[in-house]
C-alpha cells in the first residue's frame, strides 16, 4: 500500500486547508484511513479516522467542530477539511491505512501503513 498526501502550506489562523491522500491498492474500500499529525517536540497525534465505508468516523478531541475527514473509495483517495485553524494546528500530517483486522481508530500503533507527509503552518 502506497499512500501520497498532498495540500498542504501556510495559512494565518482562522484559516482553511485541505489535504488529500491518494491510495495504491485494490482492496482501498477495506481500509481503515486516517490521518495523523507530528509537531516538534511532541507526540505524534491522530486527528482523524474513518471506517471503510465511510460510515464511522473518528476525531481528535483538539479538532473536533473543525476538522473533517471524507473518502472516495471509487477514486482511492480520503481528504481531510480543516476550518478555523490554530497555530498549534502546525505539523506535518500523515494520511495512514489500516487493514482487516481493524483497530481501535485513535491508537497509530495499530494503522499498517504511512506515507511521506505535508506540511501545515498555521501563522498567528
Amino acid at each position: 500500500v502506497q499512500l501520497q498526501a498532498s495540500g498542504g502550506g501556510t495559512v494565518q489562523a482562522g484559516g482553511s486547508l485541505r489535504l488529500s491522500c491518494a491510495a495504491s491498492g485494490q482492496t482501498f474500500s477495506t481500509y481503515t484511513m486516517g490521518w495523523f499529525r507530528q509537531a516538534p517536540g511532541k507526540e505524534r497525534e491522530v486527528v482523524a479516522a474513518i471506517s471503510w465505508s465511510g460510515g464511522i468516523t473518528y476525531y481528535a478531541d483538539s479538532v473536533k467542530g473543525r476538522f473533517t475527514i471524507s473518502r472516495d473509495n471509487a477514486k482511492n483517495t480520503v481528504d481531510l477539511e480543516m476550518n478555523s485553524l490554530k497555530p498549534e494546528d502546525t505539523a506535518v500530517y500523515y494520511c495512514t491505512a489500516d487493514l482487516p483486522p481493524y483497530g481501535s481508530m485513535g491508537d497509530l500503533n495499530l494503522y499498517d501503513y504511512w506515507g511521506q507527509g505535508t506540511q501545515v503552518t498555521v501563522s498567528s
